[in-house]
């Protein structure tokens, strides 16, 4: 089946990577909803989108419509996905999924409900080194896993900043933007989900309004397993990666937190050091791909809502522990 979709939100994500996969996986883009009716006729006319609207109801009420992606500021994602999913629309979702926990389970019961597939946009599962990591550890390549490290600390350009330094009530900051992508991805490679965090945050000078730049922190996951984290926006020149230290061997991921399908993974064991094979191909068509066939009904996505509530979860600990200085649990509600 071909799947239609419209895009809520004229989005850099969505104009770079989203409306490519879209395509390239057999799907169509019917319409693109922006509150400027000047920006989305703009890029609707770039990105050969056949429609532009200007409102929720025009998209959700749409009856050529089958899908719909959000990629809207944070706090918009709530009321847009229930919208939608009330309407019977499938529902990709931008990350954090929500704004608080409450409203991330009400966007899954709304979908549930409808009967329809609500999904989160956690692209970095889908990376091969991620992949290959996972399988990995599953197979007992490194023993068990003690511990891990993710380094996501970038510069965020010129063209990406804007609420992300300077809404508070839009969801801005570090934390939900990055640390929940590290969240996502240690729960995907290891199997395992965090319990508690500790967090210290920075602002660097990029942040505005009290919002944080940079976050350092590390979680404890359910089998004894410890990950260090560090995220920021105000990094120039270092390294992205992800570490997975085992009682008989290391993974050492080299600039693999990434959009791209990029990077290295070296095992390191008592034998020496063999670079994993890796299928490089596009994250954001792996995702959408999956997508297509959980709404054919023979799949399952990528990454799913719950996936969402504990990224979620987690980030919003992450915060809490940042503001007090106290080692946070990690509630999901689920």
């Amino acid at each position: 089946m071909t799947v239609r979709w419209g895009l809520m939100g004229a989005s850099t994500i969505a104009r770079e990577w989203v409306i490519d996969a879209i395509r390239a996986t057999g799907g169509e883009i019917a319409s693109v909803m922006s509150t400027s009716a000047e920006r989305g006729a703009a890029y609707a006319t770039e990105n050969r989108i056949p429609k532009a609207v200007t409102s929720l109801d025009e998209v959700v009420g749409d009856p050529a419509i089958d899908a719909v992606y959000i990629s809207t500021t944070n706090e918009l994602h709530r009321d847009q996905a229930i919208a939608a999913a009330k309407a019977g629309k499938h529902v990709l979702c931008e990350k954090p999924l929500a704004m608080s926990l409450s409203d991330g389970h009400a966007m899954i019961k709304a979908a549930r409900d409808a009967g329809v597939v609500i999904a989160t946009n956690h692209h970095l599962r889908n990376a091969a080194s991620h992949l290959a990591m996972r399988d990995a550890i599953a197979s007992g390549k490194i023993g068990k896993p003690l511990s891990a490290r993710v380094f996501h600390a970038v510069y965020l350009p010129p063209h990406l900043q804007g609420w992300r330094l300077d809404k508070p009530q839009a969801g801005g900051g570090v934390i939900l933007d990055i640390t929940v992508h590290d969240t996502d991805t240690l729960r995907f490679v290891l199997n395992d989900d965090p319990t508690e965090v500790i967090a210290f945050s920075q602002s660097g000078g990029m942040g505005k309004e009290g919002l944080e730049d940079a976050v350092m922190g590390v979680m404890r996951f359910k089998s004894g397993l410890i990950a260090q984290f560090h995220d920021g926006f105000t990094t120039k020149f270092a390294e992205t990666g992800f570490e997975v230290h085992g009682t008989h061997g290391s993974l050492i991921g080299k600039n693999v937190m990434t959009q791209r399908p990029v990077g290295t993974v070296t095992l390191r064991t008592a034998e020496g050091e063999q670079d994993l094979p890796l299928d490089d191909s596009n994250l954001y068509r792996t995702a959408l791909h999956n997508f297509h066939a959980a709404v054919a009904g023979g799949g399952h996505v990528s990454a799913s809502g719950e996936d969402g509530i504990w990224s979620l979860a987690t980030g919003l600990a992450v915060v809490e522990a940042a503001r007090t200085g106290a080692a946070v649990t990690i509630e999901t509600g689920l």
